[in-house]
């Protein structure tokens, strides 16, 4: 007899299946064979004490401050602790019970029924400008057609393409100039069907330049605003086409001057929230919303951590996950670096970022990705 400690099992399902585990049985223990880990932040202190004893009783831990019992404070924070199945159990438990505690159950249901898990996909960036904080994404027209080819053929399945720099005091372009950086780009992309080979978006916050782009093809807008304008969701709406809302603080212009937050996952996450209901009344569909973080717009290094830590919360909302560090600052941050020095430290934060949720890679260096996620997913 031998035992040996196993590591993460990313698929539990396909592993019980393979050890001849009966169908019956697959699911039932696929959940006991994984722990959730919810931080909930203010809740009564009677609520808190309930919670605490409901978790016990079903073999799940609620972990609090000392002093809950005697009631010192009206709200803690606590760390509740939990296989799937506990979880599934309080969300219905709790539902009954007051202080608080419908609302806490209300979302920790959205948690537990994620059921579509998305394929993860390389998005390389071309941006048809001369002033992006690198240098190397750089492309004006035919050298940009080459490259849109290169990162297809070297595993891009979606191009991002912008003619204005979002970088942190960036100059403010008019919509006439952007307009005539991309146009030659767009005529190309149309006139050799280059959208039949890849999925093409268009980063931009101008209504004229994003239809264009979806006159040639273009089935992603990527809105770095925010979905500040409602002619944007309904360009998306109109075109049926998928829209990226961007969490921002701010403009680029002012976003990284002292950006500060209470909590930034709670409010990124209201943030999304808002604007998901927003577009669903406006006739979007969930399934054609992508949500990006926004790592690096109105963010501290200390905020860019934590969201990439905890990315997997906003798995929710049930919509796809864009991530885009691609050799930002936040790499400097940590590890001093220049810019053209970062793509160690990109692959790091991108691969960590897949492992919690993210499925799509906003990125400048396509074929190190592919194989870096290759590796990934294959361990």
């Amino acid at each position: 007899m031998n035992i040996y400690k196993l590591g993460d099992i990313k698929d539990k399902k396909e592993a019980l299946k393979k050890l001849g585990v009966e169908s019956g049985g697959v699911s039932i223990i696929s959940n006991k064979m994984e722990t959730l880990t919810f931080y909930i932040s203010n809740l009564p202190t009677p609520a808190v004490n309930i919670l605490k004893q409901d978790a016990l009783s079903i073999g799940a831990e609620l972990a609090v401050p000392s002093g809950v019992i005697l009631c010192k404070e009206s709200t803690y924070d606590c760390i509740l602790i939990g296989t799937p199945k506990h979880i599934k159990i309080l969300s219905k438990k709790e539902l009954a019970q007051p202080f608080g505690l419908k609302e806490v159950a209300k979302e920790l249901s959205k948690h537990i029924s994620i059921k579509k898990e998305y394929p993860i996909q390389i998005m390389g960036i071309i941006n048809a400008n001369s002033d992006s904080f690198f240098e190397g994404s750089r492309f004006l027209s035919q050298d940009a057609i080459v490259e849109i080819e290169n990162m297809i053929n070297n595993g891009a399945t979606i191009i991002d393409i912008g003619a204005v720099s979002s970088r942190p005091n960036a100059l403010i372009v008019s919509e006439d100039e952007e307009m005539k950086r991309i146009y030659d780009i767009c005529d190309v992309i149309k006139d050799k069907e280059l959208y039949k080979k890849a999925i093409f978006s268009i980063d931009s916050t101008t209504p004229k330049v994003i239809e264009y782009a979806l006159n040639s093809g273009f089935s992603i807008i990527n809105d770095v605003s925010g979905a500040k304008d409602d002619n944007i969701i309904k360009l998306a709406i109109k075109y049926g086409v998928k829209l990226v809302i961007m969490h921002i603080q701010g403009t680029p212009q002012d976003m990284q001057n002292d950006p500060k937050y209470k909590n930034i996952i709670v409010e990124i996450s209201d943030f999304f929230q808002d604007k998901i209901d927003h577009c669903e009344e406006l006739g979007l569909s969930r399934e054609n919303i992508i949500l990006d973080v926004g790592i690096g717009f109105g963010k501290t290094i200390e905020h860019n951590i934590l969201l990439i830590k905890n990315m997997a919360h906003f798995k929710k909302f049930r919509c796809e996950i864009l991530v885009g560090a691609s050799r930002k600052s936040m790499i400097d941050n940590i590890i001093a670096t220049d810019v053209q020095d970062r793509l160690s430290g990109t692959l790091a934060i991108h691969l960590k970022a897949i492992d919690n949720g993210a499925s799509i890679i906003r990125c400048h260096d396509v074929s190190e990705h592919y194989q870096a996620i290759k590796v990934w997913n294959a361990i």
